[in-house]
């Protein structure tokens, strides 16, 4: 009998999820616990995010001698990107921070920012900060990003110092 697949510890996200604006990261594949620690918390004003996510094209490989066709992998892209935060009666709020045409690292450490659990790292430009206006709704400000290179995935979160 084939072995299962280990049981989830199932979760919420709010709460737990921990998503950061870093502006330098050396090595996307280890950042330093020093590098996290000078990023901003975005969490706490994040009211939508979208994307955030790698996808792999596939490309039909058909033979004339089968009618069946297989597939190969082929270019990896991430989905258009965006966090929507809350915006401020003041303009003290995250137009401050994410300006249009910043780049940096979002870093998201989906359960939490918990050593030796993993995170993944975005590099990423701002390339806007679109006011969301609606009839009925509390103030928002989505900010879209352009993931300017391959994100690295499930790269283990530092020790604290």
């Amino acid at each position: 009998m084939a072995t299962p697949i280990q049981a989830s510890v199932r979760y919420y996200r709010r709460g737990i999820t921990r998503v950061l604006w870093v502006p330098t990261i050396a090595s996307l594949a280890a950042p330093t616990r020093a590098e996290i620690d000078a990023g901003t918390a975005l969490e706490g004003e994040t009211g939508a995010m979208e994307g955030w996510q790698t996808t792999s094209e596939t490309f039909p490989t058909p033979a004339l001698g089968s009618r069946f066709t297989p597939v190969v992998g082929g270019a990896i892209t991430a989905a258009d990107s965006s966090l929507t935060f809350w915006a401020s009666k003041d303009a003290d709020d995250v137009r401050t921070l994410l300006i249009r045409e910043a780049t940096g690292y979002i870093v998201w450490m989906d359960e939490g920012d918990v050593p030796a659990q993993t995170m993944d790292v975005y590099p990423v430009t701002v390339t806007s900060q679109a006011k969301v206006r609606e009839l009925d709704s509390a103030a928002q400000i989505m900010c879209q990003f352009a993931i300017t290179s391959e994100p690295q995935e499930n790269v283990a979160i530092p020790a604290a110092a």
